[in-house]
Parts: structure tokens; C-alpha cells; sequence
């Protein structure tokens, strides 16, 4: 791993709003906070989501986006006032040290008193092309592997700003976020691969991507998660 454990440098959490689209809503606007929060089983105390059919409960109750993410974003957007400060994503968690090939699915994370385990990638939606103004947003993030990953908790307990991100278990170390989310979003068909897969402990929608893809034989339509139903 490029650094063992590295820092929590930003803690974030929001308020789900309506959002850009009629009848949207999104806490995708998360601000920093500070003193100590309790992680629950379904994410930190305060933080809401907009739409929980996608968002938030056991499998996605953290989002962790690496902030060393940002300059490769500013070089290819230019200057944007959203990659001025962590939160730019929608993520709870912000730190430096840690990307996606760093850290593998199943990783357990002690960071203050709670005990986390990387459930997931993310998989990107058209929420991010509203907020940054940019059409392909989504599909950018998807594309170039910086989608951050989510944690579920499997103990409870206080965390704040500044606390050390501790990895304590890694079950499946050829199995880093990177790798799995690129069968995923590279549209990979070898059923090999995909039966491979199928043995890691994925999250429901994931094993049920993976099984549809293997039993198919082609890819799913992204659309509506990449740009949303009223532009599919």
C-alpha cells in the first residue's frame, strides 16, 4: 500500500436538498465537520441521501473519495470551484495516501473506535455531470477508475477528523477496488473472470450484474445511471 495508514483529514457529512432535476433530491453537498461523530450501521450520525433505492444503507453507509484524486482533476477541468476543498464527490471520508488500487474488497479499517469493511466501489451516477456542469461527469469518473469506494460498519462507534485509518484484515489482496470495479466497468465477458468474481463476497447488485452479464453474454445499459431517465 502507498502509505499503511494514513490520516482522516476530512470528515463530511449533508442534508439531502432537491436537487437539479424535477423531483430530485441529493446530499451530494457534503461539508466538513468537526469533534468526534458516531458511525452507526448506517453512516454517520447527520448524514442523510437523497434517493435510498441507490444511496446510503448497510453496503454504501461511508463514501471514501481520495483526495489525491484532485489534481488530476483540476488538469483535466481546468480550475473549478468544487476541487478547492474535499466534498467535491460526495464523500464522507477524505484522505491522502490511499487510491483505488491500494486498497483490495473485504479490507477491514480500524479508524477511531469503528471498525469499517470495504463493501464496493462506486458506481458513478448522472448526479455528478449536474453538479460540476459537466456532461459526461459520470461517465468520466467510471472511465478513469477515480470513483472512491464505500465501507460498510461492522462495529460501531466515534470518529472525527485527524483519526488514523488502521488496515487490520485483508482477506482478499489480489482483489484491489481497482481491479474489480475495471471487470465491471470494462465490460469484461471472459466467464472465466467473471466465475472468479462470483467467489468474492460482492455486494447484491454487483453479484447480480456479474451473474446477468455471465448468463447473457453481453454488457448492461448504463444510461440511466450515467445520464439520467429524462435523458435516456
Amino acid at each position: 500500500m502507498t502509505s499503511p495508514s494514513p490520516r482522516l483529514d476530512s470528515l463530511l457529512t449533508g442534508s439531502a436538498r432537491p436537487f437539479t432535476r424535477p423531483g430530485s433530491f441529493s446530499a451530494i453537498d457534503k461539508q466538513p465537520r468537526q469533534g468526534p461523530l458516531q458511525l452507526t450501521f448506517l453512516g454517520i450520525t447527520g448524514d442523510e441521501q437523497g434517493d435510498l433505492r441507490v444511496h446510503g444503507g448497510f453496503e454504501k453507509a461511508i463514501h471514501h473519495y481520495p483526495r489525491d484524486h484532485y489534481p488530476d482533476w483540476a488538469a483535466e477541468l481546468g480550475e473549478h470551484p468544487l476541487l478547492t476543498r474535499p466534498g467535491a464527490f460526495g464523500e464522507n471520508f477524505s484522505s491522502s495516501g490511499w487510491r483505488e488500487a491500494d486498497v483490495c474488497l473485504g479490507d477491514r479499517i480500524r479508524v477511531g473506535t469503528a471498525l469499517l469493511e470495504i463493501s464496493q466501489g462506486r458506481m458513478p451516477c448522472w448526479k455528478l455531470n449536474d453538479r460540476f456542469d459537466v456532461a459526461q461527469m459520470a461517465l468520466r469518473v467510471q472511465q478513469s477508475g477515480r470513483t472512491g469506494w464505500y465501507y460498510r460498519v461492522l462495529e460501531e462507534g466515534e470518529v472525527q477528523a485527524g483519526d488514523t485509518l488502521q488496515l487490520v484484515e485483508r482477506p482478499y489482496a489480489q482483489w484491489s477496488v481497482a481491479r474489480l470495479s475495471t471487470v465491471l466497468f470494462d465490460k469484461q465477458l471472459e466467464p472465466g473472470l467473471l466465475r472468479e468474481c462470483l467467489e468474492l463476497p460482492l455486494v447484491p447488485n454487483w453479484r447480480r450484474t456479474l451473474e446477468k452479464r455471465l448468463e447473457q453474454r453481453q454488457v448492461e445499459d448504463w444510461t440511466s445511471r450515467l445520464q439520467g431517465r429524462s435523458e435516456s
